[in-house]
């Protein structure tokens, strides 16, 4: 939701932008927590398979699940990066703790099923549910560490409209995403890559 100065601003032309890594990072530890508590109560079942089994098919999980979403529509991403226009005066530069909460409470049924289905896999596989969980969860961190790199060697953030955001389901690369805004490096208040800054910047 936009306050009423920002909704003066959309008003005046501008936009509602959101930092494409922040939207990739709010994921990450929700998917990671879950995903250990779902594996650490997960061996604790025999399950069809056996202890033994269910860890190392969950490390083989772990692995390729980081792997896959780490590397998901990079091409995608380097387009928007290279064909991103330069954010507007009007335009009103969402903060990261609203994008993050705006993307778990948008998620937050998926994350609680997907947390259900990592516990209940236990029952034939242990702990590789929960395992395959937090495998997305990292991949989602690495994801969003690369764009911190892109973000460095064009010395731009990347955003995206809200609006755009929401109708693609909180995916900040899917098809509504016609293209990205940029700032400097130093606009917002997230670092590039979307972690928290340390000393909140000047836009």
């Amino acid at each position: 939701m936009l306050w009423d100065d920002e909704e003066a601003d959309v008003a005046r032309g501008g936009q509602g932008l959101a930092r494409v890594a922040v939207v990739v990072r709010a994921g990450a530890a929700p998917m990671w927590w879950l995903g250990v508590f779902a594996a650490g109560v997960g061996v604790l079942v025999p399950g069809v398979t056996g202890r033994r089994i269910g860890v190392l098919a969950g490390a083989a999980g772990f692995i390729l699940a980081a792997a896959v979403v780490a590397y998901w529509r990079r091409k995608r991403y380097v387009g928007l990066a290279r064909s991103a226009v330069r954010a507007g005066k009007h335009d009103v530069l969402q903060d990261r703790a609203v994008s993050v909460r705006n993307w778990r409470r948008g998620h937050r049924w998926w994350l609680l099923l997907a947390f259900a289905a990592a516990l209940g896999s236990a029952f034939a596989v242990p702990a590789a549910g929960g395992m395959l969980l937090a495998g997305c969860g990292t991949g989602l961190r690495l994801k969003a560490a690369w764009l911190g790199r892109l973000e460095r060697a064009e010395s731009a953030l990347l955003w995206v409209r809200v609006d755009w955001l929401a109708a693609n389901g909180g995916r900040p690369a899917g098809r509504t995403v016609k293209a990205c805004r940029s700032t400097g490096i130093a606009a917002g208040d997230a670092a590039p890559g979307g972690a928290r800054r340390r000393t909140a910047a000047l836009v």
